[in-house]
């Protein structure tokens, strides 16, 4: 893996790019789903283009698109009344950088496969005190010696979810290809998910702890353990044959979905890699979308955080048998808790700020692959690669360009444990096998 050269960057950059007329001046309301600590940072994505469209069309475009989706071009604060996040739509407008970087499409794909420190430099860093204080988007375009393109994007998590960001890009993407109004209009307000009066947490939720909790706590914390050391990125892509050969697995057999098997496997994977105790209890943290499990469902267009966590609970010695029919099963019903009793629980339960997502003993995975992000289109054609620009401890499912139905899963974790974790992804499969795919190398 080569180290990417520098970008160039000419002029004054960044730009601001505002909202191409005047937007309505107002303080958004943010969830208890949007304002909790988890999500506290910024979901980035790297996209690369063979071709790519004028910096002055994709300007233009965005502030076109800034319009309707005007709270990305305003600033977050807390609120002085609630001391709850909010977003001070102003009009301030997105963060718009523009490079050049000495390499061609097909050299970063051959040289820089997976996510590394130099990508960083493809993301123009903004200074700023505190992450809040960081503006909601902020875009780079890295123009390519072979006329290519590298796109990155960094859209606070506060206001969006995957879902969200996606039907965000695909919006600006809709403009820049046409002048025709959006096909699907965003909905912003979030009072949807306002929490009851008073607040009543019904069910058990396994997923969150309190931060009162944790000092008392004599527990392995897995989260500070891998943090605390190099972390090495892994990404392994699952075709479809070798998801329902992963299925076959399953004893006795098992209907089960393709996010459910490669969940379920990744999970025990990963138990199995970190050697930990027998009778460690260890969590699943994986994300579902709840929009149409609420009664009434959310509407279309809703961008804001609309997924709560589900949690699987398992000790170790259950999750490393070599038999994923027990870690499936408890991904399914995990799967089956995600009512709109259990979301609005959630609400009310987070109205307590001592409440926070337990990563301590956790596998956190969020899935990318089903969010439309390899059909983004720009005017010069889908995506030779999409995936994160950054890689940490919490496990991404993304999209491989060109084949819609294989997955990638990709995680950081010490080198000694990502060794060990690619072992057991892929130990379902003889050696033969393992010598002649290519998508596990």
């Amino acid at each position: 893996m080569q180290e990417l050269p520098d970008c160039l960057y000419e002029g004054n950059q960044p730009t601001l790019i505002t909202p191409s007329s005047p937007t309505p001046n107002h303080s958004l309301y943010l969830s208890n789903l949007d304002d909790h600590h988890f999500l506290r940072f910024s979901i980035k994505y790297l996209y690369l283009f063979q071709k790519s469209p004028s910096s002055q069309t994709l300007k233009d475009s965005l502030s076109r698109v800034l319009v309707d989706y005007y709270p990305l071009a305003g600033r977050i604060k807390v609120s002085d009344v609630s001391a709850k996040l909010e977003v001070d739509c102003n009009g301030e407008g997105a963060v718009f950088a523009e490079a050049f970087m000495d390499i061609t499409c097909q050299e970063f794909l051959e040289h820089s496969p997976k996510p590394n420190k130099s990508w960083r430099k493809l993301l123009f860093k903004v200074q700023a005190p505190s992450f809040l204080e960081i503006p909601p988007l902020v875009i780079q375009v890295t123009h390519l010696r072979c006329g290519g393109m590298i796109l990155c994007t960094a859209i606070n998590h506060c206001l969006c979810d995957g879902i969200g960001t996606s039907q965000f890009l695909h919006a600006w993407a809709h403009a820049n290809n046409t002048n025709a109004s959006l096909l699907v209009q965003p909905f912003h307000s979030r009072h949807m998910l306002d929490p009851r009066d008073p607040p009543r947490v019904t069910h058990s939720h396994p997923g969150f702890t309190r931060t009162t909790v944790e000092k008392t706590s004599t527990n392995f914390n897995i989260c500070k353990y891998l943090q605390s050391q190099p972390l090495a990125p892994t990404t392994l892509t699952f075709t479809p044959s070798l998801i329902l050969r992963l299925k076959k697995t399953c004893a006795p057999s098992l209907k089960c979905t393709t996010f459910e098997a490669l969940a379920a496997h990744t999970w025990c994977s990963w138990a199995r890699s970190l050697d930990l105790p027998l009778t460690m209890q260890v969590k699943l943290l994986f994300s579902v979308n709840m929009r149409k499990k609420l009664s009434p469902e959310l509407p279309q267009g809703y961008y804001g955080n609309g997924f709560v966590l589900a949690c699987a609970e398992s000790k170790v010695q259950d999750l490393v048998s070599g038999n994923i029919y027990h870690a499936v099963k408890l991904v399914q019903d995990a799967k089956a808790r995600i009512t709109d009793g259990y979301v609005r629980s959630t609400i009310d339960l987070l109205e307590d700020k001592t409440v926070k997502t337990d990563v301590s003993c956790s596998l956190v995975i969020s899935q990318w692959a089903k969010l439309g992000l390899e059909e983004l289109e720009f005017g010069g054609g889908r995506p030779m690669y999409t995936g994160s620009l950054t890689s940490d401890i919490y496990c991404l499912f993304l999209p491989v360009a060109g084949n819609l139905d294989a997955i990638k899963v990709q995680v950081s974790l010490p080198e000694d444990v990502v060794k060990r974790l690619e072992y057991y992804m892929v130990r379902f499969l003889d050696g033969k096998d393992k010598e002649e795919d290519h998508s596990l190398a």
